[in-house]
């Protein structure tokens, strides 16, 4: 068996034609740790390390800060898969890309408008403003459209339901032929997914996202076959008694005035019209919350509970208040994991203070949780969601 080759700091900075200051920096940032230290003390790296300077390298040139690159790298160990690695930088460069051709044009537009009338067009102007402010949000955007992908895989993969969440919801929708569909907040698009084939002839559906790079996102998933727009779930841009079903997914916990979100979907929803919403239990993925503070006390996975926001408990209750008719409807369903680096993954991709007490404490944590799996054989998780069917 071919010898696994080591290199000291300058072998390595050399092959990847970087500077040793650079290797250094990273070491020193907590982003790029050597492999080990040999009986000299020197510092050594491997193929492997090759991987992660190749990330931490695209995302500094994306433009994401040291803490953020922290926090995207964390865990890279536990993903085994180099190809994995290079689709999630590979949809944030393509997504970067379309933003610069779209400031690009907005430049040219702008330029060209002043040559030809020797004014400015302040609207042009404006326009261009806003898409370069949009820079950052891409950032937060991508993050969130790979921490999405994470969790729903956890459960498509683990799940004890045969089902599965999404199907389950697409069967409860009962579409019929030439109703109007709109779903606010559809994130991935998952719910969509494989199933053009199984909306009637003449339904259209309109899948919004309060955030543009979502919305980008799914229809460069899903493509032609829908219609797609941004719209925030507290001002939806369309007359009353405009849809047959309005569908929020796991949506209402996360807005900021949910009375004034639920006057708009009952104003667009024709009489007679559905309003399709899901949400979770108290004991949902307790197990997981469990886990981690077995390991650190101090560690939330979530800021708040979303489930005493908005949930099964109380949830029927505040939507009787607008629609005639509520049912709510549970489903049953578990998850059983037996393998260690899934758990990590959906660990990191929660949006808690989980950063800052395992950035230091990674490999323990690794250890910790491997060991909990090892020792148990599966690792079993609660799960408690439901949708409210409501009646206009």
């Amino acid at each position: 068996m071919k010898k696994r080759p080591y290199y000291t700091s300058g072998q390595f900075a050399k092959k990847a034609n970087v500077s040793v200051r650079t290797i250094r920096y990273y070491d020193q940032q907590e982003l790029l740790k050597p492999s080990f230290l040999n009986e000299n003390g020197y510092r050594m790296y491997t193929d492997d390390d090759f991987v992660r300077l190749q990330k931490i390298l695209t995302f500094r040139y994306l433009g994401f800060s040291l803490e953020e690159i922290r926090d995207l790298t964390l865990g890279d160990d536990s993903l085994q898969n180099i190809q994995q690695s290079l689709q999630l930088q590979l949809g944030m460069v393509r997504q970067r890309i379309a933003h610069w051709q779209l400031v690009e044009h907005s430049i040219e537009d702008t330029a060209r408008q002043l040559s030809r009338n020797q004014e400015v067009d302040w609207s042009e102007l404006l326009r261009l403003i806003h898409l370069t402010s949009q820079e950052r949000g891409l950032v937060e955007q991508y993050k969130n459209s790979t921490n999405i992908n994470i969790r729903v895989q956890l459960h498509q993969k683990y799940a004890t339901n045969p089902e599965g969440w999404f199907p389950w919801i697409f069967r409860h929708l009962d579409l019929q032929p030439g109703e109007q569909v709109l779903e606010l907040g559809c994130g991935n698009g998952e719910l969509w997914a494989g199933r053009q084939q199984r909306i009637p002839q003449g339904c259209q559906v309109l899948l919004s996202d309060v955030s543009s790079g979502m919305v980008a996102d799914v229809e460069g998933r899903l493509g032609t076959g829908f219609l797609y727009q941004v719209i925030d779930c507290e001002q939806i841009p369309y007359p009353d008694a405009s849809f047959d079903k309005v569908i929020a997914n796991h949506v209402l916990f996360y807005l900021q005035d949910r009375e004034q979100a639920l006057q708009e979907i009952r104003r667009v929803l024709k009489p007679g019209g559905t309003f399709l919403c899901s949400t979770y239990g108290h004991q949902h993925m307790k197990e997981i919350s469990q886990l981690v503070q077995g390991f650190d006390s101090r560690i939330r996975l979530a800021q708040v509970s979303l489930s005493d926001i908005f949930g099964l408990e109380q949830g029927e209750a505040e939507l009787s208040r607008y629609f005639s008719q509520t049912e709510r409807m549970d489903y049953v369903d578990s998850l059983e994991v037996d393998r260690a680096e899934p758990l990590l993954d959906y660990i990191l991709s929660c949006h808690g203070n989980q950063q800052e007490y395992l950035n230091e404490n990674y490999a323990a944590f690794r250890s910790y949780v491997k060991a909990k799996v090892e020792r148990e054989g599966t690792f079993h998780i609660t799960k408690e969601a439901g949708i409210f069917r409501c009646i206009k």
